[in-house]
């Protein structure tokens, strides 16, 4: 019995060292390094992927079953484009910047994928497309590329990101709520952490 109890009181707890919360957005010199670092890999599959997180703001269960034809009309990708969310079941309609639309592209012509298609296939014979958890793993990847912590980040970093650098330019709040599909405002204001932000942005201005 007393070596259970030892054993118990030396074990550590399973959040020792990490940072648990809310994963925070990228800033706009950090979106710049990686997408720089991708480019100079040649790295076409994973540049379209970066990109096209950043633009959509989609959940990565979204992100990952996105098909050539949720993006593309013929031999174009489309300005804007809808989905219906897997997690609310509600349509979401997001834009795709014209550097994104070159990076998916060239992703499409080089990956020789169809129509029906998925964007991101999966290498493996396990899933017919990229898995979150594999997702998961190349934004840590992203990360580690600019020496970014890949603890502190994850694939809401990305979702976050856009969304962010809006409201911190408009103060819409409902403008975001749309953006991101959330069927309440206070899930909005909660996600991006604004009352947080607003207190050291307000501290900043009456520092003495």
């Amino acid at each position: 019995m007393a070596n259970l109890t030892d054993v118990a009181q030396h074990r550590l707890p399973w959040n020792k060292g990490k940072l648990i919360g809310q994963k925070p957005p990228l800033k706009l010199n950090e979106i710049y390094a990686i997408r720089i670092r991708l480019q100079l890999a040649h790295n076409t599959r994973e540049l379209a992927l970066f990109n096209l997180a950043i633009d959509s703001k989609l959940r990565g269960c979204d992100i990952v079953k996105l098909r050539v034809s949720d993006v593309m009309r013929g031999d174009r990708v489309c300005s804007r484009a809808m989905i219906v969310q897997q997690k609310t079941g509600l349509p979401v309609r997001f834009e795709i910047t014209e550097q994104t639309r070159h990076s998916i592209e060239a992703w499409v012509g080089e990956g020789q994928l169809k129509y029906n298609d998925y964007l991101f296939p999966s290498r493996n014979a396990v899933s017919p497309h990229i898995t979150t958890r594999q997702y998961a793993r190349i934004v840590k990847s992203w990360v580690s590329l600019i020496d970014l912590d890949p603890y502190t980040y994850g694939t809401h970093s990305l979702r976050r990101t856009k969304a962010t650098l809006i409201y911190r330019r408009t103060k819409n709040l409902r403008a975001i709520q749309l953006l991101l599909g959330h069927t309440k405002l206070e899930s909005t204001v909660r996600y991006l952490g604004i009352e947080v932000d607003d207190a050291l942005e307000m501290a900043e201005q009456t520092e003495v």
